[in-house]
């Protein structure tokens, strides 16, 4: 066993020891214990569990990975998921809490006086709930099968049984005081490595600052300068440039905000607050406790792609000595390629790495490919063969015209000389980039497994969370609220029990096979949330007039136009080989990824809602009343429901 090893099963073994013994002695004893807490907890420290709550695989995994390739466009992500917990604390979190339900579901159908609304927030709550834990679990199986030496596949397994162990048995008090301590080991593990990184670049240990800092070895030059110069002479788009549409861009951070604000396993934590002053509060500590790893994310994203290239591109750019050799590896890259998420090929036979990025040449080369296999299915079918043979000679014209630019172009003239035939970084998974950028930057091994518990810890705190909201829309909204309303508490919480176990089945399975990166997969889940839970919580909180035709009509129209979108081009129920359109930019409607499309339902939610509410019969005197006085701010310092 490697020192390093030795390490990691350290820290993450006595990292799970605390956990489990934080959720064994905080273990529900009630059902308001199980759901919220009993309502005991200080707003700090519910600030610090909902952070850790938040601070998911995507954030902690997955979020420098995405601003580590993708520069600029990444801040979405960043302006999204900071955005909407201001939003949540100005517009919903007080309001809720003041109205004084367990769950959304309960919320909705209280307030538009429906049991079938009811049915239809939980139905919603799932699908988000799903969706989004997915995410988790791919950055449970990513951790383990790279720090502790099993498949992505065994990662889950053993992921999913810990999970199931303080979800089930600890509930939501004993989720809150175990995501405490899991906040202080992820916000450990980020921000260590970040400083060494920071100072070992930049020679400035606040990697904020180091952000914006010139290179230690004395060049003058900025960190980001260097970067662009970097990754554009080796054919990349400039790391500070915007290269997606504004639109795009746009939506994608709207999404992400207003689905911050509907994502119902955020929305349950203030309930765990005795006032509702305590549950404001608790949203502007957790903001605070959210922007210490956001703000050093941009450092950690950048520093990563600027190590990775210097790793790869030993020195001057088109030298013929400045390639790694493929033999030369370091142990880092091997160590990954086991696990599948990183992989390089010496096309040409040099024996070296040669990293250039070679998008416009492929893509002729892959257009040619795809024409001729087109020409033979119509030659085979007796199709129609001139027109497929004119797509063949455009697209062998269009493959010669980018080769020879290629060979002419200054820029890619000396890559061509080295005998480049493609670029042979043929993989790096996005998620793999905090993990392995202490081993990158030659971290000493205890570093490299604090981020390996941090990242656990992040997947799995998050993970709970969501679970616990699957299990209490079934159990307490379904069973209880509805179907069997004289159910015992015990057999409530079994119920709910049952349900997480289903759950972590559904969702390890999937996990297995996500649509995307863990943060793509996350922000489809934000997509849902906007698209649903957020604006028919806007309206019942603001409108006297939306009723109960109007909520349900709105989220069934909301939650199904983002599905089928999300479906055209990831594939039914996500299942690869089912999608409808490539998901390019030139398929998408008006330019937006399916990512981005959740602020589309929340307008066709808020739209056919208005629309049939003004149709339909307003909302009886007392729910009108209700509205108005979960609204009114008198008193609101000192309330307890």
């Amino acid at each position: 066993m490697t020192e390093l090893q030795i390490w990691t099963y350290a820290l993450v073994g006595l990292s799970f020891a605390l956990y489990f013994g934080i959720a064994w002695w905080a273990r529900a004893g009630s059902t308001s214990d199980f759901y919220v807490a009993g309502g005991g907890i200080g707003p700090i420290q519910n600030g610090m569990a909902t952070a850790a709550d938040w601070m998911s695989a995507a954030s902690f995994i997955s979020m420098a990975g995405i601003i580590a390739f993708k520069g600029y466009d990444a801040s979405a992500y960043l302006m999204g998921w900071t955005g909407g917990y201001v939003l949540m604390a100005m517009l919903l979190a007080p309001y809720l809490r003041k109205f004084g339900k367990f769950t959304v579901p309960e919320f909705v159908g209280d307030r538009y006086y429906s049991k079938t609304a009811r049915i239809v927030a939980v139905i919603c709550l799932i699908v988000i709930s799903l969706t989004y834990v997915i995410g988790q679990m791919k950055g449970v199986g990513v951790t383990f099968s790279r720090f502790l030496g099993v498949s992505m596949e065994m990662g889950l397994v053993v992921g999913m049984i810990i999970v199931f162990f303080y979800a089930a048995f600890g509930g939501m008090k004993g989720i809150t005081y175990t995501q405490i301590a899991q906040y202080v080991v992820l916000i450990l593990a980020y921000t260590i490595p970040a400083i060494f990184i920071s100072l070992n670049l930049t020679g400035n240990p606040i990697p904020q600052l180091g952000l914006g800092s010139t290179m230690a070895d004395g060049s003058g030059i900025f960190m980001l300068d260097k970067l662009d110069q970097v990754v554009t002479d080796l054919g990349f788009k400039a790391y500070t440039t915007q290269n997606d549409t504004t639109i795009n861009v746009f939506m994608l951070t709207m999404t992400l905000m207003i689905g911050t604000a509907g994502l119902p396993h955020v929305i349950i934590r203030f309930f765990t607050v005795a006032t509702v002053k305590d549950a404001r509060s608790s949203a502007g500590w957790a903001l605070i406790f959210i922007a210490l790893l956001y703000t050093t994310a941009p450092a950690v994203g950048a520093m990563a792609r600027l190590n990775l290239v210097n790793t790869i591109q030993t020195g001057e750019i088109g030298a013929a000595d400045s390639n790694l050799a493929m033999d030369a590896r370091p142990q880092w890259m091997a160590n990954w390629e086991k696990t599948g998420l990183i992989s390089f090929q010496d096309k040409n036979g040099d024996g070296k790495i040669q990293y250039y990025n070679d998008g416009a040449l492929s893509k002729a080369q892959a257009d040619l490919g795809a024409a001729e296999k087109a020409l033979k299915e119509a030659q085979d079918k007796a199709g129609d063969t001139a027109a497929a043979q004119a797509k063949v000679d455009a697209a062998k014209t269009a493959a010669d015209e980018a080769m020879t630019k290629y060979m002419t172009d200054e820029k890619t003239k000396k890559f061509a000389d080295l005998g480049w035939k493609g670029n042979e970084v043929t993989k790096v998974d996005n998620d793999i980039m905090v993990l392995a950028n202490p081993e990158i930057a030659n971290l000493p091994n205890w570093v490299i497994a604090l981020v390996a518990a941090g990242g656990i810890a992040a997947a799995l705190s998050t993970a709970a969370g969501l679970l616990l909201a699957i299990a209490s829309s079934v159990s307490h909204d379904l069973m209880k609220g509805i179907f069997m309303p004289n159910i015992s508490e015990k057999t409530e919480l079994m119920a709910s029990r049952v349900a997480i176990t289903v759950a972590i089945i559904l969702a390890g399975y999937m996990g297995m096979n996500p649509p995307g990166f863990a943060a793509e997969v996350v922000a489809l889940a934000f997509g849902l949330a906007a698209s649903s839970i957020f604006p028919v919580l806007m309206m019942g909180i603001f409108s006297k007039r939306m009723n109960t035709a109007g909520a349900i009509s709105g989220m069934l129209a909301g939650i199904g136009l983002t599905l089928l979108y999300i479906f055209w081009f990831k594939g039914w129920f996500f299942i690869k080989g089912t999608e409808m359109a490539p998901n390019v930019a030139a398929n998408w409607f008006l330019g937006i990824s399916p990512e981005a499309f959740g602020t589309v339902g929340a307008i066709a939610n808020f739209v056919v809602a208005f629309v049939v509410s003004r149709f339909t019969p307003a909302p009886p005197e007392h729910i009108q009343h209700l509205v108005e006085d979960v609204r009114v701010p008198r008193g609101a310092g000192a309330a307890t429901h």
